[in-house]
């Protein structure tokens, strides 16, 4: 090698092993995603996450890495995912889904986690209060597990007469009970006998679907959870074939054919979820992020289901929904 050829080789090297952007450049923050339903049926809401992230400054790839974790509907998988993240040491998590939410806190008290839920933040236990959470949680409630109750005065609008309708939950969801104890209260209220089913598994949904005209039911209203959100084709088309009236809060439910849905915006609140996790990448602190609440709650109709299953829709319900699918 000649000497010219060789010192320009050593410089090089020096320049490259002292140069201060390679020595000072930060290593890239990392989020975490944990949540118990699949990637193919969050698509969505994935999208409003990153759109949320975005807002705060950062782009995946660019500046920030997420690192996702999805039960595909197994619950009992969220423990070791999520213990996973916290040996990564991820900068946040974003613990989306009820069941997430609660693991994720069991998991770590001291990675910020930033939560999704349909239900009441504080009654299950994952902060003090909206206002100020306190410790290392902050997050989004859609608050699809209070407004739960208008979906009997809805079933009994929708279907005139009714005296029983049913109620599906998953008993693997932290909130099944709190959904069933509401439900059976404002059911009782307005004089309507409530049906629970339990179901956790694709197998199980077929059998309550089947079960739903054999204990009497005139509708069948759907609680909030994952599982249920994740197979929103399939709740879909058992509605058709069991000719059962279904009413739930997920509103690609409606879109894949299902009848009615009335709820928060699950995207809406995963937008605000990422803009939270940019908040706290830059440094702030959960504790002092009060929790956001869904403000929008929509009522979507499906003429074509209900053409299909030989419901008249009410025009008193046509006029008040935000969107009719004909």
């Amino acid at each position: 090698m000649k000497r010219r050829e060789f010192m320009a080789l050593v410089g090089g090297a020096a320049v490259a092993a002292t140069s201060p952007v390679r020595a000072q450049q930060p290593a890239m923050q990392v989020v975490g995603f944990l949540n118990g339903a699949s990637a193919d049926g969050y698509v969505p809401m994935v999208l409003a996450f990153r759109q949320g992230l975005k807002q705060a400054g950062y782009v995946e790839g660019q500046n920030v890495a997420i690192e996702f974790r999805w039960a595909d509907g197994h619950y009992d998988r969220l423990p070791a995912m999520a213990a996973d993240l916290v040996r990564r040491q991820v900068s946040v998590i974003a613990a989306t889904s009820t069941p997430a939410n609660l693991i994720a806190k069991a998991a770590t008290g001291t990675i910020p986690i930033v939560f999704t839920t349909a239900g009441d933040p504080v009654q299950l236990g994952l902060i003090a209060s909206l206002n100020r959470p306190g410790g290392n949680v902050t997050g989004v409630t859609q608050l699809n597990v209070e407004v739960s109750p208008k979906r009997l005065e809805l079933a009994r609008e929708l279907v005139p007469g009714v005296t029983i309708v049913a109620l599906l939950v998953n008993p693997a969801n932290p909130s099944a009970e709190t959904i069933s104890q509401s439900m059976q209260a404002a059911a009782r209220v307005i004089g309507l006998q409530l049906q629970v089913l339990h179901a956790s598994s694709e197998s199980e949904l077929e059998n309550a679907f089947a079960k739903v005209r054999k204990l009497g039911a005139g509708v069948l209203v759907i609680g909030a959870d994952a599982f249920f959100n994740d197979r929103n084709q399939l709740l879909a088309e058992l509605s058709l074939r069991h000719a059962v009236p279904a009413i739930f809060h997920y509103p690609e439910f409606t879109a894949a054919g299902g009848l009615m849905s009335y709820g928060g915006s699950i995207k809406e609140s995963y937008r605000t979820a990422g803009a939270l996790a940019g908040r706290i990448l830059k440094g702030a602190r959960p504790a002092d992020l009060p929790v956001q609440q869904s403000t929008t709650v929509e009522l979507i109709i499906n003429l074509k289901t209900a053409k299909a299953l030989g419901i008249t829709v009410p025009l008193s319900l046509l006029g008040r929904a935000d969107h009719v699918i004909e």
